[in-house]
C-alpha cells in the first residue's frame, strides 16, 4: 500500500487515500517519487477541460528513485535516479518516422492505462500515465528517463513538463534567435519556463505579462527583462517597448481566446505568436482575413515544446548543471501531498506559479 491524491470523479475534489500498487509487470517500472509538480493541466483534467478517465491519480512531472523492474527491461535498472515521461513516443509510425515524436500516434493510449486500485478494489487509472501524485506509481518502461545520479532531483521533476515544454516553445517551435524580441503572456511554470528559454537563447528585450501583478519580481527572476500587467492597454505598451513595430515573438501560455489576441496583436508584421496554453475546446479565436494577408504574421500551436526527448533532455541537463537554467526558480510552494487540493486552489486562484510536492 502507499498513499496517494485520487480523483474520484470529474470536478470533484482530491482525496488523500491509501492505494494497492501491483508488482511491476512486463515492461513495467516501479518508481518511488522525490517530488512531483502540480502542473495547469493537471487542473485541466481534474475539471474536465481535457478527458481523463476516473477514479485516477493525477501528477504527470515527476522524477524518483527505481525500486523494482518487471521482466523485459532493460533502460534502466534498481536504484536508477529517473524522470517520469508522460509522453513516451513509440518509434514507429508515421510522425516519429518524420522527427515529430511529441506528436505520436501511440501517446494518448498511455493515459488511458489502469495501473493500481482502492482499498476497496476499485481500478485505477494512471493520469497522462505517470500517477506522479503518489508516493509510488508503476510505469511502462517507455516512461521513465535516466537521469544522472548527481542531478537534484527536486528540480529535475520540473523538467518533466513545465521546462521541457516552455524551453522547447523558445527553442524548437518558435525557434528565437539571439537579439529577438519576447512578449510571454501567463506567468505560471510554463510561462516562466519560456522566459528563462528565452534568456539562455540571447532573446534582448523579454517582456512577462500577467493579469497578477505581484508576479513581477518572479518574471524578472526567470529571465524578463520588463513586466506589464495584463489589461487593455497590453498590446499598446508592448508596441512602446519595442520601437513601435511589436514583439519579433509572442508566446500565450494562458490558453485564453483573449490572451491569443492579444499575442497576436503584440507582435510585429512577419512575427510570430506561439499558442502553449491550453484552453477550453469550445473556445474560438476570430481574425479579420486582411489583417492575416496583410500583417504576414504566425499563428502556431506547440505540444509539449515539439520535444524530441533523446535530443532535448540532455541538452536540458547540460544547461541544468552550468546553472544557465534553473527549475528551482520556478517553484513558489513546497508541499506536502496532503496539500495538493489546496495546491489547485491556489492554481484556480492565480496565486503563485508551481508548487512542488516533496516526498
Amino acid at each position: 500500500m502507499t498513499r496517494a491524491a485520487v480523483l474520484p470523479s470529474v470536478g470533484s475534489p482530491l482525496t488523500i487515500e491509501e492505494i494497492d500498487l501491483p508488482p511491476p509487470g512486463a515492461g513495467e517500472v516501479h518508481v518511488r517519487l522525490a517530488a512531483a509538480g502540480v502542473c495547469h493541466s493537471d487542473l485541466s483534467l481534474a475539471n474536465g477541460t481535457l478527458e481523463q478517465p476516473v477514479p485516477a491519480v493525477l501528477g504527470h512531472e515527476g522524477a524518483g528513485t527505481v525500486i523494482a523492474v518487471g521482466p523485459e527491461v532493460s533502460n534502466v535498472r534498481r536504484g536508477d535516479h529517473v524522470l517520469l515521461n508522460w509522453s513516451p513516443s513509440c518509434g514507429r509510425c508515421w510522425f516519429c518516422l518524420h522527427r515529430e515524436p511529441y506528436l505520436c500516434e501511440e501517446t494518448a493510449r498511455a493515459w488511458r492505462r489502469r495501473y493500481a486500485q482502492r482499498a476497496d478494489g476499485t481500478p485505477l487509472y494512471a493520469g497522462l500515465g505517470t500517477a506522479a501524485f503518489g508516493e509510488e506509481t508503476i510505469v511502462p518502461s517507455s516512461a521513465v528517463l535516466g537521469l544522472p545520479p548527481t542531478i537534484n532531483l527536486e528540480g529535475a521533476a520540473l523538467l518533466g513538463c513545465a521546462m521541457l515544454t516552455g524551453i522547447g516553445a523558445v527553442v524548437n517551435s518558435a525557434k528565437v534567435q539571439a537579439g529577438a524580441s519576447v512578449v510571454v503572456f501567463g506567468t505560471g511554470g510554463v510561462g516562466l519556463s519560456v522566459l528563462q528559454g528565452a534568456r539562455l537563447v540571447g532573446a534582448e528585450v523579454v517582456i512577462g505579462v500577467d493579469i497578477a501583478a505581484d508576479k513581477e519580481e518572479l518574471a524578472r527572476l526567470n529571465g524578463a527583462t520588463d513586466f506589464i500587467p495584463g489589461g487593455e492597454q497590453v498590446v499598446r505598451r508592448v508596441r512602446e517597448r519595442t520601437g513601435g513595430r511589436g514583439a519579433d515573438h509572442a508566446f500565450e501560455c494562458v490558453g485564453s481566446a483573449t490572451t491569443i489576441r492579444q499575442a497576436w496583436s503584440s507582435t510585429r508584421r512577419g512575427g510570430r505568436t506561439t499558442a502553449v496554453g491550453i484552453g477550453a475546446k469550445d473556445e474560438t479565436v476570430e481574425f479579420p482575413l486582411q489583417e492575416i494577408f496583410y500583417s504576414a504574421r504566425i499563428l502556431g500551436g506547440c505540444f509539449f515544446g515539439s520535444t524530441d526527448i533523446a535530443r532535448d533532455l540532455p541538452r536540458l541537463l547540460e544547461h541544468v548543471q552550468a546553472g544557465r537554467i534553473r527549475p528551482e526558480d520556478l517553484v513558489t510552494n513546497r508541499i506536502g501531498l496532503e496539500d495538493a487540493p489546496e495546491a489547485f486552489a491556489q492554481m484556480n486562484a492565480r496565486k503563485g506559479a508551481r508548487s512542488l510536492i516533496i516526498y
